[in-house]
């Protein structure tokens, strides 16, 4: 992999009318052309994303929706994908013109506003007309920080790289640790990667390259090995390792083969703490003890890979669990930015780990699913659960495991 993974990219929206230079914006920001533009309102239809680095800023992801003014079923549509979109933002720009202010982009700023997603207000097309200064000052009295730009011209490009810097949610620039804070520098953590039919061709999956990269940054060591070559690497070392992470498939063979006294756990429950919250989802794995017969159980994940033989997913997280429940549960299944407005059908939502989504996209979707009554897990703490290793698995997270303790006391 030659470049930053999107669940690492700051997301910036671009949203406004139809025909305000949203995606003349965004091409004057890459300098590419990014966007198809055009004269005719609506030339958008689906959101096109576009990562780029962004100096000083770092890797980020802009994302250009389409016009949420639109009209009619195609409309709807555009609409639709669009507001999928608010889900995922880190950060939005509202792209209007010099009196263009008005409800539609006065509910558009509540919005963004109402999920706490800061705002950056671009007053395109200045090469036209500029706003008048009550109009900006209008909008910095709402919070929100107005530029003026002129997309054909180039003119206040700066201010608006200068903006995003400005308003970058300040946990964008902590360095958050995926593993390496359970690994001190100098020691071992062990990472049992299974190669299977779904295992890349020639590459490792995302979850487990992250791993290698934040241990390799804080100068701790990695020893990649199979399943069946996990004893004779516990053998070999001098000393116990700090750590064991396994491939969730394999937790079973993993747990009998590492001493109880060395830690464990699994490469989804890492991402579980990296991209949401592990606590909450460790609340959500006991929704599992309250399944029974005919209730139907969604699970989501944010790759849209071709699923082949075993696959997690749709074959052996619905065989381990509904052994588990000990009856027959109904399985629905949803890939990629598709995930239910309605969750009512579903009496438990388990999730991937997330690697090719982000942060915020995690966070929206626990919300969302806590609004509704639904419990939401993940698939390593699942898989943990309905093999009776779970409390072993989270040996490395004391705040999650003390979660747990609390949550189980009758």
């Amino acid at each position: 992999m030659q470049s930053t993974p999107k669940s690492l990219r700051l997301h910036i929206g671009l949203f406004g009318r139809r025909n305000v230079g949203k995606s003349s914006l965004l091409n004057a920001i890459t300098r590419q052309q990014v966007s198809i533009v055009s004269s005719f309102a609506g030339t958008t239809t689906d959101p096109v994303e576009k990562p780029m680095e962004l100096l000083p800023l770092g890797p980020v992801q802009f994302v250009d929706t389409a016009g949420v003014d639109d009209e009619g079923a195609l409309g709807e549509m555009r609409i639709a994908r669009t507001r999928a979109v608010l889900d995922r933002v880190d950060l939005g720009i509202i792209v209007t013109e010099a009196g263009g202010w008005g409800d539609f982009e006065q509910a558009l700023l509540a919005e963004l506003k109402g999920r706490k997603v800061p705002v950056l207000v671009v007053f395109n097309k200045s090469d036209l007309k500029a706003p008048s200064s009550s109009e900006r000052n209008r909008l910095e009295g709402m919070d929100a920080l107005p530029v003026v730009v002129s997309s054909l011209t180039g003119a206040g490009l700066g201010e608006v790289r200068e903006g995003l810097l400005k308003l970058a949610p300040a946990d964008f620039f902590e360095n958050r640790r995926l593993v390496a804070d359970l690994v001190p520098p100098g020691e071992v953590a062990i990472l049992v990667v299974p190669i299977d039919k779904e295992a890349p061709k020639g590459r490792l999956i995302l979850p487990q390259v992250m791993t290698i990269r934040d241990l390799l940054d804080a100068e701790s060591m990695a020893l990649v090995v199979q399943e069946r070559e996990l004893k004779n690497a516990l053998n070999r070392l001098n000393a116990p390792p700090a750590l064991v992470v396994t491939d969730s498939q394999a937790f079973l063979k993993v747990a009998a083969d590492v001493p109880k006294g060395i830690p464990m756990t699994s490469f989804s429950i890492l991402m579980s703490r990296f991209q949401g919250s592990l606590a909450e989802q460790v609340r959500g794995t006991l929704g599992i003890e309250k399944l029974k017969g005919g209730d139907t159980v969604l699970i989501a994940e944010t790759c849209s890979h071709h699923p082949v033989g075993e696959d997690i997913g749709r074959v052996k997280i619905p065989r381990w669990l509904t052994q588990y429940v000990g009856a027959k549960v109904e399985f629905a299944h949803t890939q990629g930015r598709d995930f239910p407005h309605d969750l009512s059908p579903y009496r438990l939502v388990i999730h991937c780990g997330n690697c090719t989504g982000n942060r915020k996209e995690m966070f929206s979707r626990l919300h969302r699913c806590k609004e509704a009554g639904i419990p939401m897990t993940n698939y390593g703490l699942t898989i943990a659960y309905s093999l009776g290793i779970f409390e072993r698995a989270l040996t490395p997270f004391p705040d999650a495991l003390a979660v747990f303790h609390a949550e189980k006391k009758p």
